[in-house]
């Protein structure tokens, strides 16, 4: 397919970068009197394989310093039909990360005729974290996850990444955001890459769960309100998310497991 432009590849990013520079803000120049507390934050997300393939997971609280930003904001994303991305970091350009991705997967596989391969999809987030550098050293971080289903080789698969870029594949769970530590400790207890689905979801809740009651800034399930983290899953079939019951009755059993004493 030829374009007016200069570029000719099926890169999206690239061809602005050749073509449409003047498109792509420029995320090192922030605005004068810029405040980083007056931005909302994501906080914690989380990804873990199951027999099927893989969940991800994240709670719907986002922070300004320390107030309340948003008690509803989704963190997990699908970039296309085999993959999710969930998002920590500064709000704003992690959301704005996710429709890029999308986008940037969707116009390869209009190009191309064939969808991007899930290792050259974690490869295309690893480029936009890294072009977030200039921004990431002014307080503007986005540290995402990135799972998918590997269509080539039948299983689930995920990645974690620091602010230079660097994708890092894990084999068995991630966390990440200002409770990923406690999530992560929480998965350890437990988790098995044989986990049933519902053991899977379970092992999921129960991380967001220890993670919102050692870390104020992780929104954790709000009966109240009627708000619940965001679980997806995804399998050979697809991306299907948990149903809001499916969570409140695993949040109701852990609520008495460790009513009775348990952990």
């Amino acid at each position: 397919m030829q374009f007016g432009g200069k570029y000719q590849g099926s890169s999206f990013l690239e061809l602005l970068e050749v073509d449409y520079a003047q498109l792509r803000p420029d995320p090192s120049q922030l605005a004068e009197g810029f405040r980083l507390s007056s931005v909302p934050h994501g906080t914690t997300v989380l990804a873990l394989k199951y027999v099927d393939g893989v969940i991800v997971a994240g709670d719907r609280l986002a922070t300004e310093g320390n107030r309340v930003a948003s008690r509803d904001i989704e963190k997990v994303l699908p970039t296309d039909d085999y993959s999710l991305m969930a998002i920590a970091g500064a709000a704003g350009p992690s959301l704005e990360m996710a429709r890029l991705m999308r986008v940037e997967l969707e116009h390869y596989e209009k190009i191309e005729g064939e969808s991007l391969e899930l290792d050259g999809k974690a490869n295309k987030l690893a480029q936009m974290v890294r072009s977030n550098l200039p921004a990431a050293m002014q307080g503007l971080v986005v540290v995402p996850l990135f799972a998918g289903y590997d269509l080539r080789r039948r299983t689930g698969r995920l990645w974690k990444f620091d602010v230079t870029g660097g994708r890092y594949e894990e084999t068995e769970f991630e966390a990440t955001g200002s409770g990923g530590i406690y999530a992560r400790e929480s998965l350890k207890k437990g988790h098995r890459n044989d986990a049933s689905r519902q053991e899977g979801l379970q092992a999921a809740i129960l991380a967001l769960v220890d993670a919102a009651d050692e870390d104020r800034a992780t929104g954790g399930v709000d009966l109240l309100r009627g708000i619940f983290p965001i679980v997806k899953f995804c399998s050979a079939e697809g991306i299907s998310p948990a149903e809001d019951s499916d969570i409140e009755r695993v949040y109701r059993e852990i609520l008495e497991g460790r009513g009775r004493g348990g952990s």
